[in-house]
């Protein structure tokens, strides 16, 4: 009986736990039906939104009115301009001039593309160097090309013989490139030859003997060497004649392999004497040369004195004083690189023969058809072997002797 009594609180217990259990399975139901009926109801209140703007965007863009398709264009009649009011048909022509220019606008060529800048430009020197230094890694031409003579005249003011000149050039036309480097200070004042009127590079101020020289006949170069179509390459100055005619002349430096900038060693004060050991490494005393301004030169080497970095700027720094730089850089500099292919020997004749730091000058009285027969005939060696046409232009001849010159020269000269 005490046994029976023990099991009823333990039944006791374990029915109150079970009903506890079915209890909260009961509430567990609930839960999740009421759940599941709110998420019905949500759902079905988000369709039947949905299909409320649907049916109203549908109403929306029924109310508008449809455009029917476009028809495939069809040829129009030609209407006579008669029949046209005048302000259509002058915006008709108007519109039509304007297509026709966009197109030509906008098809660049080759030919515009070689086109050469007009002489006067806005580069400074960086900017040019830099554009003349560019050069097409296929050598044949794509395209027919006249090969030119470039005559870059050094100048103060004008080009006083342009007269003269102007005989030299006349008919050839095409074959011939002009560039004059004149000092800023000059304002044209003088009438200027129609050959050269137009030819002046923009220029800075250049003294005698300094190095700024030396960057004004970079700078022609830079110019010269942006026309595509200039072959070779001659620096002249206001005073220089030639002693030919053009054909000669032209003839000769197509057809040379050589550059001819003058080029010795000079053991004298006035040679190994400007030398100044700062130049090394870059240069040394050996190498130290000494030549005549006066040059000319085919476009290669006319490339790579544009694109010189290692060499002109030790003359910039170094090459002061009595170091005349436009003596020693071209003849240094050649002859460290470019030596196989140059001559060693100018072709403009100058007469050092008096003396001093300047060559002589010729009055109007010295002009004669003997004395100008002299310069043509002017016989020099190289490797042995004379050559009959050493000179091709000569200096230095006043401007007194212009009206001489332009009377007998064509006659000796053949113009």
């Amino acid at each position: 009986m005490k046994g029976q009594n023990n099991q009823y609180p333990l039944n006791s217990v374990s029915k109150f736990f079970n009903a506890q259990f079915h209890f909260i399975q009961f509430l567990t139901y609930i839960l999740i039906l009421g759940f599941g009926i709110t998420i019905g109801v949500i759902f079905s209140f988000y369709l039947k939104d949905c299909n409320f703007s649907l049916q109203f965007t549908q109403l929306s863009l029924s109310s508008f009115p449809r455009t029917p398709p476009l028809p495939p264009p069809t040829a129009k009649p030609e209407i006579s301009n008669q029949s046209q009011p005048r302000t259509q048909i002058q915006a008709q022509t108007q519109i039509q001039t304007e297509t026709q220019m966009e197109t030509e606008n906008s098809h660049v060529g080759l030919k515009e593309f070689l086109k050469p800048p007009p002489v006067v430009h806005d580069m400074d020197d960086e900017e040019l160097l830099w554009r003349a230094s560019m050069t097409a890694k296929i050598p044949d031409y794509p395209f027919d090309r006249v090969p030119k003579v470039a005559f870059m005249f050094l100048t103060r003011g004008p080009v006083f013989l342009a007269p003269l000149w102007e005989q030299f050039f006349k008919g050839h036309e095409g074959f011939y490139s002009i560039y004059v480097h004149s000092n800023p200070s000059y304002n044209g004042s003088r009438p200027e030859s129609p050959v050269f009127k137009g030819r002046r590079i923009p220029s800075k101020e250049v003294e005698w003997g300094n190095v700024n020289m030396i960057e004004a006949e970079r700078r022609l170069l830079a110019n010269a060497l942006v026309d595509i179509s200039n072959q070779r390459f001659v620096l002249l100055s206001e005073s220089c004649i030639p002693l030919f005619n053009f054909s000669t002349i032209y003839t000769y430096l197509m057809n040379s392999t050589q550059n001819y900038v003058m080029a010795f060693d000079d053991p004298s004060s006035v040679g190994r004497g400007r030398y100044s050991i700062q130049m090394l490494p870059e240069i040394s005393l050996n190498q130290w040369r000494k030549g005549s301004q006066w040059f000319e030169m085919d476009r290669d080497l006319a490339l790579e004195v544009v694109s010189d970095r290692k060499y002109f700027p030790v003359f910039q720094d170094y090459c002061k004083g009595s170091c005349y730089a436009d003596e020693h850089y071209l003849p240094t500099y050649v002859s460290i690189k470019f030596w196989e292919g140059n001559s060693n020997r100018s072709l403009t004749w100058v007469d050092w023969s008096k003396g001093g730091p300047h060559p002589t000058k010729f009055l109007r009285s010295e002009i004669t058809v003997k004395f100008l027969e002299s310069l043509r005939d002017q016989k020099c060696e190289y490797n042995g072997d004379s050559i009959n046409v050493c000179f091709l232009f000569a200096r230095k001849f006043a401007p007194g002797s212009l009206s001489k010159l332009t009377k007998i020269a064509p006659m000796v000269m053949h113009f």
